[in-house]
């Protein structure tokens, strides 16, 4: 049998088991999936009826073609977008592949993304630049997408010539040292050279832009005067061109104006909602821009950050965000938010001369607010619930300890005596899964005559500890049970009623091959729980191992660099040392 064919199946790997886990708890609901490689580039952009299903085919162990099998092994996270219906995943997708051009979607060679109008205000006298990849930042001003059948790019040309912009790069503006030929046709005013101040070119820019960013009634306003100025001193051919010109622009004012009124507000919408879980806030924004649904965003931050009500600070993210965001802004936003709240939103926007009307939703947009608050739900839920979180690793030694809520704050010990000196202990502490290093301690403890004492030291340990600020919600030590009953039982004594546990280190498993020893296997990590039976293996968990396994080794680390400092010291003389 040919090789190719005997065994077809893909590799099984720890990331396409960890994506297929993630994947599995995906939302059945229809909407758009986003594959990202290791550096978070977007590579591949589909649609699914069902999310969960479409997504998982990809990690199952099922036979796929060759180039299924190379997108796959590159694979390292992926997003998600819910959408109301199959037909509105199906433009939602082709709108991404356009946005992010994906390594692995198929593209064709006539394939073009919706054009776009770009002013450049960085520049000294700034052009409009036809674009259909756009990169934003603060100065550009960006319109579009463009989705009428009228050519920007006509558009663009009888602007820049009407109103004798500049129509060449950068690169040519800076060294020319002579107007060009357009500047004797009258279609450019020569700004390379000083022939036109800054003013007054601002003036004629502000007229293009209008057409764009207003209605065009200004910039149509002012061709009408110049053609009647034309034909009242007889030059009909220049009149003529400005009529002609005139006709192009009104065409595509009415199918603007029309699309505006099909769309009403949605035509340039963010729909935004969020979900309050139990440890986290998610909020979520849907964007429409032009009729065009482009995508969304998604924003997370702990409960722990709420310092007053819930919506001050959904209310704090959501005007940082449009504060520093360069993307082109919606002319209406739909909140969930108070009406309160969606005033002071729209009052600090138009401080920063950001005009944008903030609303409460009204029964046209119901379903749509629906869809991002399930899409907030999702986001979080998915998140959560993935193995990697650190919520998960915490939620499940909640459990293990059968506490009522989710420890946050863990503190881990390693006590250690070196040959040559006293005992010491180093304290590290975790703040919800990460290390809060202003909370580190060391600890010198007493020597004593009768020998390494190990309650006497436990209980100067917790004293000295209890001493030095609040307690956490769980200590942990770095040895077996007979160390955890140490430990406990000193906490008993100073009636301290805190959660204990031991972590043992994995241990490599040796057979005897004549004179030599060979490695069998690793025996697993085990945490020690007082009252049960048998020890808790930490691979059942990779999220609780995670956060164990780091906080064992940074104890580690905290404790060698003690004993460093103090060999140091032990070995140089003082004199030396500050010399």
């Amino acid at each position: 049998m040919d090789d190719s064919v005997k065994d077809n199946k893909p590799k099984v790997t720890r990331v396409t088991v960890k994506l297929e886990e993630k994947a599995r708890i995906l939302p059945t609901k229809p909407g758009c999936y986003l594959m990202k490689n290791k550096d978070e580039q977007i590579i591949y952009v589909g649609k699914a009826k069902n999310l969960r299903s479409r997504v998982m085919s990809y990690f199952n162990n099922s036979a796929k073609n060759a180039k299924t099998e190379i997108l796959v092994s590159h694979i390292i996270d992926f997003d998600f977008i819910m959408t109301t219906s199959d037909a509105e995943s199906f433009v939602l997708e082709n709108t991404l592949i356009k946005k992010h051009t994906p390594k692995y979607n198929i593209r064709l060679k006539d394939d073009k993304s919706y054009p776009y109008a770009v002013i450049n205000n960085n520049e000294p006298f700034p052009r409009l630049e036809f674009m259909r990849r756009v990169k934003r930042g603060r100065g550009v001003e960006v319109f579009g997408p463009f989705v009428t059948g009228t050519n920007v790019w006509d558009i663009m040309r009888i602007l820049t010539q009407s109103f004798s912009l500049r129509d060449c790069k950068l690169s040519e503006f800076n060294k020319r040292k002579e107007p060009c030929l357009l500047y004797q046709m009258h279609q450019c005013s020569a700004p390379c050279v000083d022939k036109i101040s800054k003013e007054d070119y601002e003036i004629n820019l502000a007229f293009a832009r209008d057409m764009f960013a207003g209605s065009g009634s200004k910039t149509m306003r002012e061709l009408e005067k110049r053609m009647h100025e034309s034909a009242e001193a007889e030059e009909f051919e220049k009149a003529g061109i400005i009529r002609d010109n005139l006709r192009v622009l009104g065409e595509f004012a009415s199918q603007i104006k029309q699309e505006n009124a099909e769309h009403g507000d949605d035509k340039n919408l963010d729909i935004i909602a969020f979900y309050q879980g139990e440890i986290e806030v998610d909020i979520s924004i849907y964007m429409m821009r032009n009729g065009i649904l482009l995508g969304h965003k998604n924003f997370n931050f702990s409960n722990l950050d709420i310092v007053e009500e819930l919506e001050d600070s959904v209310l704090n993210y959501l005007f940082q965000y449009y504060s520093a965001t360069y993307d082109s802004l919606p002319s209406l936003i739909i909140t969930q938010m108070s009406e309160e709240h969606n005033e002071l939103l729209e009052t600090g926007m138009a401080a920063l001369e950001k005009i944008v009307k903030v609303r409460a939703p009204i029964k046209k947009y119901e379903s749509f607010l629906n869809l991002t608050r399930d899409h907030a739900f999702e986001q979080q839920r998915v998140r959560l619930l993935h193995e990697d979180s650190v919520y998960v690793g915490l939620n499940k030694l909640k459990d293990l300890l059968g506490l009522k809520e989710r420890p946050v704050v863990l503190e881990c010990f390693d006590v250690a005596i070196f040959q040559g000196s006293s005992p010491t202990a180093a304290q590290i502490v975790f703040h919800d899964g990460k290390p809060d290093k202003k909370n580190y301690r060391y600890y010198h403890l007493q020597e004593r005559p009768e020998g390494n004492n190990d309650f006497a030291m436990m209980r100067e340990l917790i004293i000295r500890r209890s001493d030095n600020g609040s307690l956490p919600d769980v200590f942990i030590v770095d040895g077996g049970l007979g160390q955890v009953n140490i430990f406990k039982e000193a906490l008993k004594e100073l009636n301290i009623n805190i959660p204990v546990i031991g972590i043992a280190k994995s241990k490599t498993l040796r057979s005897k091959e004549g004179f030599k020893q060979v490695e069998i296997k690793k025996s697993e990590e085990r945490l020690i729980i007082p009252g049960r039976s048998n020890p808790y293996f930490l691979n059942q968990n990779r999220s609780l191992f995670k956060i164990i396994v780091q906080m064992r080794d940074e104890a580690h680390r905290f404790s060698r660099k003690l004993h460093h400092k103090e060999e140091k010291k032990r070995v140089i003389p003082k004199k030396e040392r500050s010399f």
